[in-house]
């Protein structure tokens, strides 16, 4: 077999690295290849992806591993290869192509562009050959060269109404006004969009969505619905028992490719974990069950085990294939159950998570039996307990035990893939994850993986005060993006209210006069996702809405709120009122796609509280087990510190001579006034709970 290399074998990017020895002659993004497209006179095939996408491989296996294709397509363009994670600013740009182009988008992305860069056809997954009405790769690329050969003028003209296209729908209007109705219409919403059978949201495929279960959780708080809580407690336990949780070494996979959360698509990403994390140790707090602190845990031992790299921070995903095939690295055979565990707990074990001899997983294009099992829950703990004949307590151990031989045993087979670069925005979003989960449990282990996470990347991933969104094989690169600094603040504001560090309070403050400084559209509101000093792509994308995860825009706006009370900052405040503001219309239009804007929103505008304490209070610790195990969205704790003059002048405060009375009392502010200060504990957290 003739072995190729190309130019990515010089790239950091796992995905790049995975293409580097397709015989298709790939390019990274950069000046080498829009000056070869522009000398050769020939368009250019964009192909965007990451590294643990399953379609994306099969493309690959497909088409970009093939020597014919790789033929047609080295004579016809000049091939460029993206990796999104990266480059998560060109994703969203050609994102959007695809999306006003196809109505669709998805990876693997595949564009055709002009020599200069402009887009003229969009597409996601494309065969190798013609079928079924779907353009194979190669016709496609002899129809394109036949077009650009015999008059390219005329790809030209199409490639310019694209533009102006794209251009006309990434306009940004001016602010709209921020009804103080948003919250209530996103609930109702999301009320007609929710499972009631399985929990969730709409049919298939069906995704976490943690930040909708995050919004609820705080409506429920606000208003009192119990049927928001009812929503978020219902999908969480359907997701922890359904296949889309992996029983054996914990975390999440992607999203279930059914409505039940039974068979799911097999990668597992940070992001999600982050999240997750979040709407677990939130809903432990508002409901005081311990099976969401559980799942919080085995959230945590997932990312330990698989995730963390030796220097504290965390890799960006795991992939769904192993050997080239989906899922074989998560899926059982009873008689593999059976040799590993005896007959007597593996009749126990494969009851309780519904392994069938013949196999319950089954080929998504056939519809036949692999002959495997995707482990999954169909009650709780208890209710299996009962129909074993044992106690709950003696099950729990026996199943613990029983996890650890297959886990021992599932380690011996081929691992997925991980993809072991280190993103800052997503790193920030674990930093955020570990730092409540924290507050919540009091397990400090989280605390200890929130700092050590927080100290390598802001001192390893910053340079001259900005970030870097991307650090591989000890390389700090690419100059961070929106989502870069507002989920690092959002970490660094968790982090100090966990510790009272001020170093990590004035980081955010400092993080959020550089997305001012750099990122703000100043006519519109609202911040663009790439830096006025970046590089200059088509269009300057401005986004809200969530996606697989939050908006920058939608994270900053919280943090910039958050900033303003702990601060009594009012240009925070007013930075913070202008960026949701900008999506006003937006929100009216979509209002359940705004799901984390609208928590930011009701944190603005439905009455925040500042709860000050010293830490000279005796009842200081009694303060902090109500504030922190409870769930209070709405109100920060600070506790200041005379002696610790960097925190007394981050917060603003004089420093005063000897540990006299001041601040010993409890102070609770609004935005609007601060309360009279109490000594009792008890009536502070009453005021806080006046709005249940």
């Amino acid at each position: 077999m003739t072995e190729y290399t190309n130019r990515l074998i010089n790239e950091k990017s796992p995905y790049l690295q995975q293409h580097a020895h397709n015989p298709v002659d790939w390019y990274p993004w950069g000046d080498e290849a829009f000056r070869e497209a522009k000398s050769r006179n020939r368009p250019i095939f964009l192909s965007i992806g990451y590294s643990t996408c399953h379609w994306c491989h099969v493309m690959e296996r497909e088409s970009f591993e093939h020597p014919q294709v790789a033929d047609v397509l080295n004579r016809t363009f000049v091939c460029i290869k993206v990796d999104r994670e990266e480059r998560p600013d060109l994703d969203s740009t050609f994102m959007a192509v695809s999306q006003m182009m196809t109505g669709t988008g998805g990876w693997p992305l595949n564009i055709i562009l002009t020599p200069d860069g402009v887009p003229v056809f969009a597409l996601t997954y494309i065969p190798r050959e013609s079928r079924g009405g779907q353009v194979g790769i190669i016709d496609l690329a002899n129809q394109i060269n036949e077009l650009w050969t015999e008059g390219h003028e005329d790809v030209e003209r199409r490639a310019q109404e694209v533009l102006s296209n794209l251009k006309n729908m990434n306009a940004h209007s001016p602010s709209g006004t921020l009804g103080n109705d948003i919250p209530e219409k996103v609930f109702r919403q999301m009320s007609e969009y929710f499972d009631s059978e399985y929990g969730g949201f709409g049919s298939s495929p069906k995704f976490p969505s943690p930040q909708n279960l995050m919004f609820l959780l705080r409506y429920y708080h606000r208003t009192g619905e119990r049927k928001a809580l009812d929503m978020v407690t219902k999908t969480l336990s359907a997701m922890r028992n359904g296949g889309i949780f992996d029983h054996i070494g914990y975390g999440f996979h992607r999203y279930s490719t059914d409505p039940a959360w039974f068979l799911p698509h097999f990668e597992k990403m940070i992001y999600d974990q982050a999240y997750l994390m979040m709407a677990y140790t939130e809903a432990y707090q508002a409901t005081g069950d311990g099976f969401y602190e559980k799942v919080v845990g085995e959230i945590f031992t997932f990312l330990a085990n698989e995730m963390m790299s030796p220097e504290g921070a965390f890799y960006s995903a795991l992939d769904a294939d192993s050997e080239g095939e989906e899922g074989k690295f998560y899926t059982w055979k009873s008689s593999e159950i059976m040799a590993v565990l005896g007959q007597e707990d593996a009749s126990i074990f494969m009851q309780v998570y519904n392994v069938d001899p013949s196999g319950n997983y089954l080929e998504e294009a056939t519809g036949r039996s692999t002959g495997k099992n995707i482990l999954h829950l169909t009650g709780s703990m208890d209710e299996e307990a009962e129909r074993i004949g044992m106690s709950p307590v003696e099950l729990q151990a026996r199943l613990s035990s029983m996890r650890e031989k297959l886990q021992e045993y599932r380690n011996r087979r081929v691992k997925p893939h991980r993809d072991e670069k280190i993103l800052a925005d997503m790193n920030g979003l674990m930093i955020a994850a570990l730092a409540k989960a924290y507050r919540a449990t009091g397990d400090s282990r989280f605390l200890e993986a929130s700092r050590k996470c927080a100290d390598f990347v802001t001192g390893r991933m910053m340079k001259d005060g900005r970030i870097l969104h991307r650090f591989k094989d000890g390389e700090a690169a690419i100059p961070g993006y929106l989502d870069d600094y507002a989920f690092l603040s959002y970490g660094l504001i968790e982090l100090f209210l966990s510790t009272m560090n001020a170093d990590y309070l004035s980081l955010a403050v400092h993080m959020a006069a550089t997305i001012d400084s750099h990122f703000s559209d100043s006519a519109n509101g609202g911040y663009f996702f790439t830096a006025d000093d970046g590089e200059k792509l088509l269009i300057r994308i401005k986004e809200g809405h969530d996606g697989s995860y939050p908006s920058g825009n939608s994270v900053q706006m919280l943090n910039l709120a958050r900033l303003g009370g702990i601060l009594s900052n009012d240009q925070f405040l007013s930075w913070a009122e202008s960026s949701g503001k900008a999506f006003a219309k937006d929100i009216a239009r979509s209002p359940m796609y705004f799901s984390f804007m609208a928590l930011a929103i009701d944190y603005l505008k439905g009455g925040s509280y500042l709860v000050k304490t010293s830490i000279h209070n005796p009842e200081v610790e009694k303060l902090k087990e109500k504030m922190w195990k409870g769930f209070y969205p709405d109100a920060e704790l600070v506790i200041t510190n005379q002696e610790d003059a960097d925190l007394m002048r981050v917060l603003d405060e004089p420093v005063s001579a000897g540990n006299n009375r001041d601040g010993k009392e409890i102070m609770i502010c609004t935005q609007m006034n601060c309360l009279p200060p109490s000594e009792n504990v008890d009536a502070a957290i009453a005021v806080l709970d006046k709005k249940m």
